[in-house]
């Protein structure tokens, strides 16, 4: 069992022998903690889920109308505890959520715009990576390429920097498709090459098919 839900029994108990009404308050803290936690990963198994059903069947994938709910929850209760690094995480998934599953850059940037802050106020290398990447790509869509060649180059950075490299390999056939737009060709072949070599060294394979079809669809 969780260790904040055997914490916040303990409260429970204390609170009814010694009449501190405290510890009640003490036992909903960890419990918001313990469910934000939670939704968080429920919310991101649903959008896996989503991610792999779209590759091998785009018409019949479609949201899971829990998924986004789970996020603003979790946003919501990191809000209150003043877990400033749990509500960038929840925020970042949230965008993503709207990015991803519904195409929606609209909605997506200003909930990556806020979790960016949080992230950076809160130190966490890892959110920010993630939020940088899809800002950057908010930014190709949008025509904006300087933008989001800097962005996926300061994620890429981060994702190096903790040690996720298969991550960095993704990025890498992102800022492919940024030079190839910037007409600078052979860039994007090396940039692709490095990502195919990060990618067999971490048997990365859908990355590895990500940088097979870059190549396919650049080279066209």
């Amino acid at each position: 069992m969780d260790e904040r839900v055997v914490q916040a029994g303990l409260f429970c108990e204390r609170a009814v022998f010694t009449g501190d009404a405290g510890l009640v308050a003490e036992a909903d803290r960890e419990l918001d903690a313990a469910e934000a936690d939670l939704n968080v990963a429920r919310g991101r198994l649903m959008h896996a889920r989503f991610v792999l059903q779209r590759e091998e069947d785009p018409a019949g994938s479609g949201e899971d109308p829990g998924e986004l709910p789970l996020f603003e929850h979790a946003a919501r209760l990191y809000r209150a505890l003043g877990d400033v690094r749990g509500e960038a995480e929840a925020l970042f998934w949230a965008g993503c959520f709207h990015q991803v599953v519904r195409r929606d850059n609209a909605a997506a940037v200003p909930l990556l715009e806020q979790s960016r802050v949080l992230a950076a106020q809160a130190g966490d290398k890892a959110v920010l990576s993630e939020v940088l990447r899809h800002l950057g790509i908010a930014a190709y869509r949008g025509g904006e390429l300087e933008a989001a060649r800097q962005r996926l180059e300061e994620s890429t950075r981060l994702r190096r920097e903790t040690g996720h490299l298969p991550a960095a390999a993704a990025n890498l056939v992102g800022l492919a498709y940024v030079a190839a737009a910037q007409k600078r060709g052979s860039d994007a072949l090396a940039l692709l090459d490095e990502a195919d070599a990060i990618a067999r060294a971490s048997q990365a394979h859908r990355i590895l098919q990500q940088v097979s079809e870059a190549r396919a669809e650049l080279s066209g």
